[in-house]
């Protein structure tokens, strides 16, 4: 348990059952009142960002969360299925959870996954991943004068914008934050 002044950024505390991470806390006392804190606390299992203020001597729990370290095995259907490194144990995702971190997965990608109440709600990609380039347009010489981009399919399927010079069958970096073109790999 937390009280009011402990909390810090990074913490991971449970709300009404819900995972948080504090992301920022201003702790505050008046001259003969109590102390109050002012968080901006992030839900693990939505993404929303809140400000909550606690009060005085309010306990606030911790949260049993963490990362653990997991390969992304296949899709069947609306779920993905996903392998526990450290003990092999299998489980599933549906899709809203994956999100659009759907568009970077391939077979035997290793990422981590944050757990709560040792269950899997959430993925945490790498910045970057590198990925094949499997149908774009073939660039027509002497059309760089503006540095233009065409769109290229990967071979997860998900569309980005590419320079002209990437052919099929490049291997493309893309930043899984802003889903944008990085630099050609090979």
């Amino acid at each position: 348990m937390y009280s009011v002044a402990d909390l810090r950024p990074g913490q991971t505390i449970a709300i009404e059952g819900m995972p948080f991470v504090v992301l920022s806390a201003q702790f505050s006392r008046k001259s003969q009142g109590k102390g109050n804190c002012v968080t901006k606390i992030r839900n693990l299992r939505t993404g929303a960002i809140i400000q909550k203020t606690f009060i005085g001597s309010e306990k606030i729990a911790e949260a049993d969360a963490g990362y653990r370290h997991v390969q992304y095995l296949y899709r069947n259907g609306g779920m993905f299925t996903f392998m526990d490194l450290a003990s092999y144990d299998q489980f599933e995702l549906p899709e809203e959870t994956v999100g659009s971190g759907k568009d970077y997965l391939t077979d035997g990608r290793e990422l981590d996954a944050l757990v709560f109440d040792e269950k899997p709600i959430a993925l945490k990609l790498p910045v970057t991943v590198d990925l094949r380039v499997t149908e774009t347009t073939p660039g027509v010489r002497g059309d760089t004068a503006t540095g233009g981009t065409k769109a290229a399919t990967l071979e997860t399927g998900a569309t980005v914008q590419v320079p002209l010079f990437v052919k099929e069958g490049d291997t493309v970096r893309i930043n899984t934050e802003r889903g944008e073109y990085v630099e050609r790999v090979s």
